[in-house]
């Protein structure tokens, strides 16, 4: 269950960018003792689109999965509670299969993934959590038998393949992928997904009167998450009148456009319906806008 703001925006990102490949379940429970997992991951089949462009976490997500993010390191006790329920969880889908005669094979078993923010030399030995082979620095695994893996944030590699996955980091780890992402094109949809989840934390976080030193430390990014997000919005909605308006004015001076002729003009820049805006003084009949739609493509 959601238990601290960060939970609830690390399930948030995790969804927001799993969905588009797979069924993503947050906080579904586990038969038997009342069992929580933070995000389970179904792909699709087959997966389309391909999750390559989500980078580290999309080469996760090409297996069925259950992902436990941590804001700090977690206990033994909490580490050996997430292979508790990566057992049950197999043994349910294993049921199932025999139920439905249906063969399952060793790969289509869930794997764990526990996300945390950092991992000492003697932690790592204490479960002899070993580099995963092919994998980049920074992610660990128990043995292929037990399909559980471990991934260490401040430990990855400062790449654009890592960047999703960073975000779920702590101080310095998380504070440079925000400003990474606060720095993407304008106009990157990854861009304004992950700035309306980090509106979303800060929001949750305002209402906190005793803040930790890490929340804290991470609100001035947040504040300019929020402006930034805030000023986006106010562009949207610019941006939707102005249609709405040349739209309008089109209708009155040319009559009711066919959908095609429509939606040519729904899919016009900024610049070109405010060309389009002082053109259309001049129309009397969809002819005209005709004619000034194709001399746009020359």
């Amino acid at each position: 269950m959601t238990r601290t703001p960060f939970d609830a925006f690390a399930k948030q990102l995790l969804e927001a960018f799993l969905t588009p490949f797979g069924t993503v379940e947050l906080n579904p429970e586990v038969l038997g003792e009342s069992r929580f997992i933070d995000v389970r991951f179904i792909p699709a089949t087959p997966p389309n689109p391909t999750p390559d462009a989500l980078g580290l976490l999309g080469k996760i997500a090409t297996t069925a999965c259950l992902i436990e993010p941590f804001r700090q390191p977690p206990s033994f006790l909490e580490v050996r509670n997430c292979l508790l329920k990566l057992f049950l969880v197999q043994a349910e889908v294993v049921r199932r299969a025999n139920r439905e005669d249906e063969r399952l094979l060793e790969p289509e078993l869930p794997e764990l993934w526990l996300l945390v923010p950092t991992a000492s030399e003697q932690w790592l030995s204490h479960f002899a959590f070993v580099a995963k082979p092919n994998w980049l620095p920074g992610v660990y695994t128990l043995g292929s038998a037990l399909k559980s893996n471990l991934l260490v944030i401040n430990q990855l590699p400062v790449t654009a393949e890592t960047l999703w996955v960073r975000l779920l980091g702590r101080g310095v780890v998380q504070q440079q992928a925000i400003a990474q992402v606060l720095a993407l094109a304008p106009d990157d949809a990854r861009r304004a997904r992950v700035l309306q989840l980090l509106v979303n934390w800060k929001i949750s976080l305002d209402v906190i009167q005793e803040l930790e030193p890490e929340e804290q430390g991470i609100m001035a990014q947040l504040s300019q998450a929020y402006l930034e997000w805030e000023q986006q919005t106010e562009a949207r909605g610019v941006e939707r009148g102005e249609r709405s308006l040349v739209l309008r004015l089109l209708n009155r001076r040319v009559g009711e456009m066919p959908e095609s002729m429509r939606s040519r003009v729904a899919a016009l820049s900024i610049s070109q319906l405010e060309e389009l805006g002082e053109a259309l003084l001049d129309f009397t009949s969809l002819v005209d806008l005709e004619a000034w739609l194709a001399a746009l493509r020359e």
